[in-house]
């Protein structure tokens, strides 16, 4: 009998026929563990940190042309003050 190593449930698994790379959901907690060993069977949740990280990499990325010459978000009253800067003129 398996145990997930977040909440320390029992996953009904027959040790015998996982393989090395197979993912499994733990039925309590629902995180994804990947089998990094077979002999004994090692569980490794598969963190959701990779995820987060290509989701704010690729936001980054989409906004990389609304940002000011500081690399920063500009604010949309900076943005009137340089109209009406250019009105005045």
């Amino acid at each position: 009998m398996l145990r997930c190593p977040e909440c320390s449930a029992e996953i009904d698994v027959d040790e015998d026929e996982v393989e090395e790379g197979e993912i499994l959901t733990c039925p309590e907690c629902e995180c994804e563990l990947e089998v990094s060993q077979t002999h004994p069977v090692a569980l490794n949740p598969i963190s959701d940190d990779i995820d987060e990280e290509e989701d704010e990499e690729d936001d980054i990325e989409e906004n990389a042309d609304e940002l000011d010459e500081n690399g920063d978000v500009p604010d949309d009253d900076e943005e009137d003050e340089e109209d009406d800067d250019e009105e005045d003129e």
